[in-house]
């Protein structure tokens, strides 16, 4: 094993450990979102998002994409749908695990473009959505604030599905 690999390894060993359970908060422009993350099943991807959003790069950022009764999506800097990378570089693996389904609204999931492709944009689901199962890293979920979410899931949007008045992450922050 590769000195960064260890390095890596141990980082995440201590992320994981570092609390009980690890709290992200978006205040948004609707409202704010309190989640909470699946460092034991997750540990690199949620150390990705706790990071990011210590770091400041969520403040500001929109959700691009909301479906009504499916989900909203959001972690792009760009607003496109295209950008957003992680803490790791680019992009980065899956953390799948079969105990963890997309089960109704308010799961937290990375959003990707094929396996393995993971980078900074995340969805929080509006219903249940079984065909993501496999597909997507479930890393959290709503632990306050799903009254914001159903909000969010119910403003206009294009033909895109980008909302015709932005809504925006004003600053995301952690619980330490």
């Amino acid at each position: 094993m590769a000195t960064a690999d260890i390095w890596q390894q141990l980082s995440l060993s201590t992320f994981n450990t570092m609390s009980a359970a690890q709290i992200v908060i978006l205040d948004t422009s609707v409202g704010s979102i309190e989640i909470e993350l699946y460092t034991r099943h997750a540990p690199k991807t949620c150390k990705n998002f706790y990071e990011l959003s210590k770091r400041g790069y969520y403040d500001g950022v929109s959700f691009h994409r909301i479906i009504e009764n499916f989900m909203i999506q959001g972690g792009d800097p760009t607003g496109t749908g295209r950008g957003g990378t992680s803490i790791y570089g680019d992009k980065f693996e899956d953390e799948i695990h079969g105990e963890l389904k997309h089960t109704g609204a308010g799961i937290l999931s990375m959003a990707n473009a094929g396996p393995n492709t993971n980078g900074s944009q995340f969805f929080i689901t509006l219903a249940p959505t079984p065909w993501l199962d496999g597909k997507h890293t479930i890393f959290g979920r709503v632990k306050d604030g799903m009254n914001v979410v159903k909000r969010m899931g119910l403003v206009p949007t294009d033909k895109n599905d980008r909302p015709k008045d932005p809504v925006r992450i004003i600053r995301a922050r952690v619980e330490e």
